[in-house]
């Protein structure tokens, strides 16, 4: 059974545009298919899956949760931290 649809107040803008225009969503479906494919995007998504497992080994999964890896710092840092720096969303 499929997740239940948040309700359209909590969502946020870009979100909403998406739910509002599936043809929009297809075709950005499209697009981050190709990004992903990419051999530089699997190149990434492998090395961050082996440090989280890395360190869910050393420290335990609880440590990392709610967390991402920043490159810039080289350390763990809460994932609002790293989505949101400055210039570097929303490109």
């Amino acid at each position: 059974m499929a997740p239940r649809k948040e309700p359209k107040s909590s969502l946020g803008r870009t979100a909403r545009y998406y739910r509002e225009n599936p043809e929009a969503r297809k075709k950005k479906a499209a697009t981050d298919k190709k990004i992903n494919a990419r051999p530089e995007q699997r190149a990434k998504r492998s090395e961050l899956t082996t440090r989280n497992r890395k360190y869910d080994k050393k420290y335990g999964k609880a440590k990392r949760a709610g967390r991402d890896f920043d490159h810039a710092t080289g350390s763990y840092v809460k994932s609002k931290t790293n989505r949101g720096r400055k210039g570097e969303g929303a490109r």
